[in-house]
């Protein structure tokens, strides 16, 4: 019996199915619910001595807000009960409480050692209790957060209790393409648990964050260490070991007391799509040993050789064919069934000819930007979106059908845009911070996107100001699609309908939406619905439609000025089937493009 039988007998009344929840992807039809997701969930802080705690856990959906004394069930951590592999398959409801429970044993309590407990994510809002003690709350569905309870634990026997509400798209919270009543280019909401829980063992002063910055101007590395005893114990000598690795042989060995520093590279080698090298770095504090790794590139914009502004990689122009990348999966929602399908994602996406994903308001776990950064392939990370209701003729409808509409909006009318909250706008403004905090040492991310087709937008000045201040390293779309406040590196253009032109700016011209070719392959689709942007009724026409468009028109406006271009979409969602891929990824619509750079 695989997997996906094994659910439906133990978790599922087969009636219960709806026929648009039966997708499964290979990995999940092959899931060993044993060994879910287990690989070490922070590629660049490393530690040898950790405990996953994916797997089966009890569960429970309440009314009520005290915690239950049985629980209905169980649930596969880390899926949200709305997906198929969590052998839940039910959406958590806004006045529902969502309720977690397993035992943490531990066989004893190092000396000198502190646990630390650690979710990728929960959505929406939580609390986490040690033996029926909280110990943390934390809102916000998309970043991660760490718990010190080394105070709450005892040896043998724990008890670890997670409480969730999720109000979904029903409050300002970020909340990405999520809607309970999903739909069209909105899918399933969901909730919950749905990135890896972890915990490890660390010295009593330990690292607690690395910043790495390149300078490949300069051939250097600027590190800035994080202790967490910063705030402590000033007067303290910290001594760092630091050793840079270059293919497994050590080319620098540094010690110092100071907790920010920069270190000259002999040689550099440049980190690209083409050649994605990544230098290793170990560092030693005290006993807090940690492993990670940085490369060195660098994005800007220059003028090419007939004075039209260009994205620039490593100094040089570099057009990007990009896809437009949603992280959603047919059996696990939010979470990739395993790190394989992660992989395939991205090794697929360059094999059909593309050097960039823009990951589409949502934010992966930390082991997605790792293969991205070792795979070699360029990011454009959004933000992801938040606000009030959005009025989908102002921010869809309009825009698309009149462009000129697009740039007539200010964005400080903030209840015109689903804005009108000042704690939404607080709420949105600290997680883009957090945002880039998380990500910023992932040397594939070049472009933060904080804005999408005006949802939830608000003072897109001030927040490109933010961005710009917390990292000036990286390139800005600060309104993807519509609503252009004139700032930003960027002319940002969503074109579905309208023929393709492209006219020089003192910005980079990119088409930051484009495509959306739809072609329904009943088997290997969610539901009988059919969403897209032009309809073909087979794979060999939407093939030829879709090479005509990277050969004769896209190819004639590169040489004309356009800088990059992102195509809807990697792979099919729900209702939407514009993927180059089916949603269960297993059938691949179109041939590769071309490589224009080799003719």
């Amino acid at each position: 019996m695989n997997f996906k039988d094994a659910v439906r007998t133990l978790f599922f009344k087969e009636e219960q199915l709806s026929a648009n929840h039966q997708l499964y992807t290979s990995w999940g039809e092959n899931l060993d619910p044993e060994q879910v997701l287990q690989e070490y969930p922070r590629p660049q802080l490393r530690r040898d001595n950790y405990i996953i705690l994916n797997g089966y856990w009890d569960y429970c959906i309440t009314k009520e807000k005290g915690k239950p004394e049985e629980y209905e069930g169980k649930i596969l951590v880390p899926f949200s009960p709305e997906s198929i592999l969590s052998g839940v398959n039910r959406q958590l409801g806004p006045e529902e409480v969502l309720w977690y429970q397993r035992s943490l044993r531990l066989e004893m309590l190092p000396n000198r050692k502190r646990l630390l407990l650690h979710f990728g994510a929960i959505d929406q809002s939580c609390e986490v209790l040690i033996n029926d003690k909280k110990v943390a709350e934390h809102l916000g569905g998309y970043l991660p957060f760490s718990i010190d309870i080394t105070k709450e634990i005892m040896e043998g026997e724990n008890l670890l209790t997670v409480k969730v509400v999720d109000v979904s798209d029903t409050s300002y919270h970020s909340r990405g393409k999520q809607k309970l009543g999903r739909g069209g280019m909105f899918y399933t909401a969901q909730s919950g648990i749905w990135q890896t829980v972890w915990c490890e063992w660390v010295p009593d002063t330990y690292i607690t964050g690395i910043k790495l910055t390149p300078d490949v101007n300069l051939g250097e590395i600027h590190l800035q260490l994080h202790r967490n005893d910063d705030y402590t114990e000033q007067n303290q000598k910290v001594e760092y070991q630091i050793m840079i690795k270059e293919e497994g042989r050590t080319i620098h060995t540094v010690s110092s007391s100071e907790a920010i520093l920069s270190i000259k590279l002999e040689k550099v080698i440049y980190w690209s799509p083409e050649t994605p090298f990544l230098y290793d770095l170990e560092i030693i504090s005290g006993e807090d040993r940690v492993e990670s790794y940085f490369a060195m590139r660098s994005v800007e914009l220059l003028k090419d050789e007939a004075g039209r502004i260009r994205i620039a990689l490593n100094g040089k122009p570099y057009f990007q064919k990009g896809l437009l990348d949603q992280g959603y999966w047919p059996d696990g929602l939010y979470t990739a069934p395993s790190d394989e399908a992660m992989i395939f994602d991205i090794t697929q996406a360059k094999a059909l000819g593309y050097t960039m994903l823009r990951k589409h308001i949502k934010i992966e776990p930390l082991r997605w930007y790792h293969h991205c950064d070792r795979l070699g392939i360029l990011v454009w990370q959004d933000m992801v979106n938040g606000g009030e209701e959005y009025n989908q003729l102002l921010v869809g409808y309009l825009p698309t059908i009149f462009p000129a509409f697009a740039g007539r909006i200010n964005d400080k009318q903030y209840k015109l845009l689903g804005r009108e909250s000042m704690e939404g706008r607080q709420e949105w403004s600290r997680e883009c911070r957090q945002t880039i905090e998380t990500l910023y040492n992932c040397p594939s991310i070049i472009v933060w996107v904080p804005f999408n087709e005006g949802w939830g937008q608000f003072d897109a000045k001030e927040a490109y100001a933010l961005i710009n201040e917390l990292d000036s390293t990286r390139l800005i779309d600060h309104a993807s699609g519509w609503f252009d406040q004139g700032i930003g590196d960027f002319c940002s253009i969503h074109n579905y309908f309208h023929p393709l032109k492209v006219k020089p700016k003192k910005r980079a011209v990119i088409f930051s939406e484009i495509g959306g070719y739809a072609c329904y392959i009943g088997e290997h689709s969610f539901s009988w619905k059919v969403y897209g942007y032009k309809i073909f009724l087979s794979k060999e026409d939407l093939n030829r439609a879709y090479q005509r468009l990277y050969d004769e028109e896209l190819k004639k406006l590169w040489k004309e000025g356009l800088s990059a271009v992102v195509y809807t979409q990697l792979s099919d969602v729900e209702d939407e089937v514009n993927g180059l891929f089916t949603y269960d990824r297993k059938v691949c619509k179109v041939a590769p493009l071309k490589d224009w750079n080799q003719e």
